[in-house]
């Protein structure tokens, strides 16, 4: 008979404690408990329970604060930071240790970089203006070797960057990045510009997020900031509200404060351009100009004091209006290096284990048919139309939390079988009040090649499901195939 996979504990994990090992890290000290994760300084210990002398760096353990009912992007976008730090490397990220899954407790344990944000300068604001170019010259530095590295940061903020002793930017926080070789989950998943609001760029508004520009857009309304003590875009809380950057600009630095000197506002408003094209093309040539402000040609932006004309802005406004972005891939190029996407429609919460057997065992088969494929595993949380939904269990354990778990217990033999790893195999826990619409949007958003889902096949069940498996075979656009299993017959 075939092993039972672990399955997660029955209630709520209990709260972490200090004195507690979690895998081979003692929890030394809670550093910050924020609203998505609690940061604890740790010790890496040897398998006789001492510390480990190899070790010399401070490390830190990041944990997310899943506690029933939050948002699914947050859940998500720790999934997304598991994936991507490992593949970081430099003095401008922190260097990554170890990951724990949801499976059993997740938690990402990387070096420590002492000291405060560059939140807390914001109170300064404005800054003396060669403290505002020595920020700028360096988070230049480290955005340049991250996009190096493929990697669109997404978030840029004065809460995420960090200084070593000898002054290095160290960029933090990778929850809502991009990383040009793994899975886009947050654009897979949600059909909301994903950003914080006073910082995101147009594009980010609109929907793209593959564009490094974009985070020159954000250290441009670091500058501003620092610069004058004002957003440029104030502090949007709506969709409307970011849009308004698409064809409102800011009132020029040099009208906020007279002894910001032409270049540096020529540097920032170019910074903050609403096409991308019209801003500096890398971090590096914007470093650039910065560490040599004499070199900065300087153009009508120089000289502006007052914000464009309101004929000028309504002319803006009613290009924004039609100027959403392409839908389809990047380019063809990137669509050639993606191998067909195959998507595992899983119903974890009440299919049979026979049924469960035979999806996994026709999945495995199809995705070793196609080396180059990558597997989406996806599971629908049904809310309802109307009312408040239940977010947790009987045992206080997050409902989204649970599929997710469920999703990766299933896929686990696949993995193990095909060596698939971070970037090849995927769970997305779909919240939706139809199964059926869910896949087919889902399917359709992120270009899926091949459906492969499973329906009972007896009784009332079989009905009820089949009807899911006939509308997503009668809604895709792609190639769906249904795997019935018929159940055991009772002795």
């Amino acid at each position: 008979m075939e092993s039972k996979e672990p399955q997660a504990p029955a209630g709520p994990r209990p709260p972490l404690a200090v004195g507690q090992v979690v895998d081979q890290f003692r929890l030394e000290e809670s550093l910050h408990q924020g609203g998505m994760a609690t940061l604890w300084r740790v010790t890496r210990l040897l398998p006789d329970g001492t510390p480990d002398p190899a070790n010399e760096l401070p490390l830190l353990m990041k944990v997310p604060r899943i506690k029933g009912g939050e948002d699914p992007a947050t859940i998500v976008g720790f999934e997304v930071e598991r994936m991507i730090m490992p593949m970081l490397s430099g003095p401008h990220v922190p260097k990554f240790i170890a990951k724990g899954d949801f499976t059993r407790q997740p938690y990402i344990v990387m070096e420590h970089i002492p000291g405060p944000s560059l939140r807390p300068r914001l109170d300064d604001a404005p800054l003396a203006l060669d403290e505002v170019v020595e920020i700028g010259s360096r988070v230049a530095a480290a955005l340049h070797e991250l996009h190096r590295q493929h990697v669109v940061h997404l978030d840029i903020k004065p809460s995420n960057i960090l200084f070593r002793p000898d002054g290095t930017a160290v960029l933090i926080d990778f929850g809502l990045s991009r990383h040009d070789h793994l899975p886009d989950l947050l654009d897979e998943e949600f059909t909301l510009p994903m950003g914080t609001g006073p910082y995101m760029s147009p594009e980010q508004v609109q929907f793209v997020r593959n564009d490094p520009r974009s985070d020159l857009f954000a250290l441009g309304v670091m500058l501003y900031h620092f610069t004058t003590g004002e957003r440029p875009f104030g502090a949007p809380e709506s969709v409307q509200g970011l849009r308004r950057r698409l064809y409102v600009d800011p009132v020029p630095p040099r009208a906020l404060r007279a002894d910001c000197p032409p270049w540096l506002q020529e540097l920032i408003l170019k910074c903050l351009e609403v096409k991308p094209e019209n801003r500096y093309q890398s971090a590096a040539q914007l470093g650039l100009a910065l560490q040599d402000p004499a070199q900065i040609p300087l153009t009508r932006r120089a000289d502006k004091l007052q914000r464009s004309s309101t004929f000028k802005r309504f002319k803006r406004w009613f290009f924004a209006l039609g100027a959403e972005p392409d839908v389809r891939p990047v380019n063809t190029t990137e669509l050639a290096k993606k191998s067909p996407i195959i998507l595992a429609a899983v119903d974890v919460e009440t299919a049979s284990n026979h049924l469960l057997d035979e999806l996994r065992e026709t999945v495995r088969r199809i995705v070793l048919t196609e080396p180059g494929a990558r597997l989406a595993c996806v599971s629908v949380m049904r809310t309802a139309r109307i009312g408040m939904d239940e977010l947790t269990d009987e045992h206080g354990q997050s409902l989204h939390v649970k599929q997710l778990i469920g999703l990766k217990h299933w896929a686990r033999p696949i993995s193990k079988a095909l060596n698939l790893d971070d970037g090849r195999l995927t769970f997305h826990v779909l919240e939706a009040p139809d199964a059926a619409t869910a896949i087919v949007d889902f399917a359709r958003r992120n270009h899926i090649d091949h459906i492969v889902m499973g329906a009972r096949g007896n009784s009332a069940l079989r009905r009820y499901l089949g009807s899911v498996s006939s509308q997503v075979v009668a809604e895709s656009d792609c190639t769906v195939t249904v795997v019935r299993a018929a159940e055991p017959e009772a002795g």
